[in-house]
């Protein structure tokens, strides 16, 4: 059996560099008809471990969640969009797998060190924080999941639950399913910098596009893309590495013979970053558009998106159950049944 577990933290809306970076991939996948279950997750258990002084941004970030997902065209019908708070089971798992895992195991996961560093928690690291790989580890075996589409940067979370898969199994025998990662084929899309040329587009460093912009905000942000310091005048041969506005087009744009003629001509001179972004533009509010009106439809019937989201829950519920039942029995501690 083929399952899908993805998700997304819940502490803002959702923005492009989720977009290329899974949502567009998921959708893919789950129109393909190769997968037999899908499961997409709102995390916000795992967005409280840094958020647990603003449980309304939270609260309020799901429904937007949410709605993001319906908007890119996730359909309930055949992927399962659930809330990870209300799934039990997945803290009783999480609470037998952080036995099999030390604390200087999860100290060294590059991921979480990255955030450490990003969030400024030095030696105040919440505990919740600092163990939420092993939640996560939870959150995919517990539907037996075997392939985890994500980003790139969550590499060493994927990882680290198939070290913990390989512990449980080696204690307690064949219980888990082990994942894989799969990565979108466009390398671009892998980690999506920031408008203003940072590594990565981030809520936190604000330099992102949310799918819920408006065109008119879209537009002031592409206006004020990071490009090419040193093409001054339009006559100036231009330098397309690390320039954000063609790294945007080789994600986005699908016709790759255009983005490269357009490179070659911004290469030698004589195309103007006016002209570029103004493509861009146009590129990205084909896509956005659709986008914008699935999710003004869906935002006017608040009540369906939480039956969605309930009905959901109740079936990742029924799996996750399955799952921590078959783990106990092996553990011996199925005592009553």
């Amino acid at each position: 059996m083929k399952t899908i577990l993805t998700g997304d933290r819940p502490t803002g809306k959702l923005h492009l560099g989720h977009y290329v970076g899974s949502l567009r991939e998921r959708v893919l996948l789950q129109n393909s008809g190769e997968f037999d279950k899908i499961f997409i997750m709102i995390a916000d258990a795992q967005a409280l471990t840094d958020h647990a002084d603003n449980p309304a941004k939270v609260r309020e970030s799901v429904y937007n969640v949410a709605l993001d997902y319906l908007a890119v065209g996730l359909d309930p019908t055949k992927s399962t969009l659930f809330i990870q708070s209300q799934v039990a089971e997945l803290f009783e798992l999480t609470a037998y797998y952080l036995n099999v895992v030390t604390v200087s195991r999860l100290e060294r996961n590059p991921t979480v060190k990255t955030e450490i560093a990003q969030k400024g928690f030095e030696t105040s690291i919440p505990a919740g924080f600092l163990c939420y790989p092993v939640s996560q580890a939870a959150d995919i075996t517990a539907f037996d999941a075997n392939i985890v589409p994500v980003g790139e940067d969550q590499i060493p979370m994927l990882e680290q639950t198939r070290e913990i898969v390989r512990k449980i199994n080696d204690i307690y025998g064949e219980v888990l399913v082990a994942p894989e990662i799969y990565l979108p084929k466009n390398q671009v899309c892998r980690r999506l910098p920031g408008i203003d040329g940072k590594a990565k587009m981030s809520k936190t460093l604000g330099n992102c596009i949310y799918l819920s912009d408006s065109s008119a905000t879209v537009a002031a942000k592409v206006k004020d893309m990071y490009t090419d310091p040193l093409h001054i005048k339009v006559s100036d041969p231009g330098h397309v590495e690390g320039n954000v506005v063609f790294t945007y087009l080789d994600a986005f744009c699908a016709d790759k013979k255009v983005v490269a003629d357009m490179k070659e001509h911004y290469q030698r001179g004589g195309l103007g970053d006016v002209k570029v972004k103004k493509f861009l533009l146009e590129v990205l509010e084909e896509i956005l558009t659709p986008i914008r009106q699935r999710r003004a439809e869906y935002g006017a019937h608040p009540d369906e998106v939480l039956k969605i989201l309930r009905e959901g829950t109740e079936k990742a519920r029924e799996k996750a159950s399955e799952v921590l039942a078959r783990l106990k029995g092996a553990m011996k501690i199925n005592y009553f049944d």
